[in-house]
């Protein structure tokens, strides 16, 4: 649903998440928004969305089939590393959707 919004062109979008995974970044039911990197003016300016994350951001993204609201543990031209705020690494990626820039209770 929330990706859908985004692959339409939705700037941002919120929701709240499950899991005690990002604690105490994110706890479970706190709304969580994504500015999205599909949008419309961020897709025109041709940048790689590695350009708009550095370490330790949260990114909303798809590794291994999953979707996930994690951080970003390292930055590579074209894919980031995620991983959990446990010390859990899902993986590489070249899939994301966008970044959280705000989470409230």
């Amino acid at each position: 649903h929330h990706i859908k919004q985004l692959q339409e062109g939705a700037s941002q979008v919120k929701f709240r998440p499950k899991g005690n995974s990002m604690v105490p970044l994110i706890h479970s039911g706190n709304e969580v928004t994504v500015e999205s990197f599909m949008a419309p003016d961020v897709v025109g300016h041709n940048l790689d969305f590695t350009d708009l994350l550095e370490k330790g951001d949260i990114a909303f993204c798809k590794v291994n089939g999953k979707n996930y609201v994690h951080k970003v543990l390292a930055v590579e031209k074209e894919r980031v590393l995620i991983g959990n705020n446990k010390g859990h690494t899902n993986g590489w990626t070249r899939c994301v959707y966008g970044k959280v820039v705000n989470v409230a209770s």
